[in-house]
């Protein structure tokens, strides 16, 4: 196993020129779905490595209840520096779980705590709320999801814009986009070396449901003036965790993207591009991280199968 075993925590650096270049130069949809896969992989396989030099770590603590054949030196030799990574692993591996953890629960508690307060509204796709504070933002919840926008936002767009916005949200619930946001935010705090996946991820989802948006109501112009005109006059949306209409990401550089010609559908870029070779290089990265991890998780297993007792 030796030093491979540190490797996926690394690996993530391979990733961050795609990181860039993929949300400049890739569809949307296959910038997202790309990048959010390539975090998903790389932050298991870092977890993985935490909890193997955590196994080392913790068997060499006294009054532990593993069993005594865990702490032989055969053991200890697998992974080296053992007795300053395996213990230096045991708090970090908590801090992984810890800060995980709290990021599901508060994802979950706000989502639970937005449908509560829609409970006794209608229960229609689209609720305009008498709000005077201009804000929009999907609400998923599978049958229960909903488009939230408030009388405020609509005052201020035109017939044509708001088609615009309404488009823009149903884009949002119909991709499930909540889900690769959920998915690279936990792998940004399961990795921090995974924050620009998770970065860029929030700007491709926002750039996707402006695609699809676009293309519902036939005009790229009509939502980048949709998108402008929400930006001078939104706050922040009052349920941080949710996507909004024009809070998130670099606004004008969505309104420029949506003033140019459409990005072209290819899903996987050319070898022989920048964007290309950052492609295959944060693929590559992703390969070994998988690969070092599935070894050493195999030759860990396989030599505290040989030491414990029968």
């Amino acid at each position: 196993m030796g030093v491979f075993v540190f490797l996926p925590l690394v690996l993530p650096l391979t990733a961050w020129p795609v990181a860039r270049l993929a949300e400049q130069h890739l569809h949307p949809r296959a910038a997202t779905r790309l990048l959010s896969g390539v975090a998903v992989v790389m932050a298991v396989c870092s977890t993985v490595c935490l909890g193997l030099v955590m196994v080392v770590g913790t068997a060499q603590l006294p009054g532990n209840p593993l069993p005594d054949g865990w702490s032989d030196p055969e053991v200890r030799a697998a992974v080296p520096y053992d007795e300053v990574a395996g213990k230096a692993a045991i708090p970090a591996l908590c801090a992984v779980l810890v800060a995980c953890g709290r990021t599901l629960w508060r994802h979950v508690r706000v989502r639970r705590g937005a449908h509560r307060a829609l409970a006794g509204l209608p229960g229609t796709e689209v609720v305009v709320l008498p709000d005077g504070v201009p804000y929009a933002y999907a609400l998923p919840g599978g049958r229960r999801a909903r488009v939230v926008v408030t009388t405020a936002l609509l005052d201020r767009l035109e017939p044509a814009e708001r088609r615009a916005l309404f488009a823009h949200e149903r884009a949002h619930l119909t991709a499930g986009h909540h889900r690769f946001l959920l998915a690279v935010g936990l792998a940004a705090r399961a990795n921090p070396f995974l924050r620009p996946l998770r970065t860029a991820v929030s700007y491709t989802a926002e750039r996707w449901a402006d695609e699809d948006a676009a293309q519902a109501v036939g005009s790229r112009r009509t939502v980048a003036r949709a998108i402008g005109k929400a930006a001078l006059v939104s706050r922040a949306t009052p349920v941080s965790t949710l996507a909004g209409f024009a809070a998130p990401g670099p606004v004008p550089r969505r309104v420029a993207a949506l003033l140019g010609p459409a990005p072209a559908g290819r899903s996987w870029p050319s070898a022989f591009t920048a964007v290309g070779l950052a492609a295959w290089g944060a693929a590559a990265g992703t390969a070994v991280s998988a690969m070092s991890s599935a070894n050493s998780a195999v030759t860990m297993f396989l030599i505290l199968y040989a030491a414990t007792p029968l």
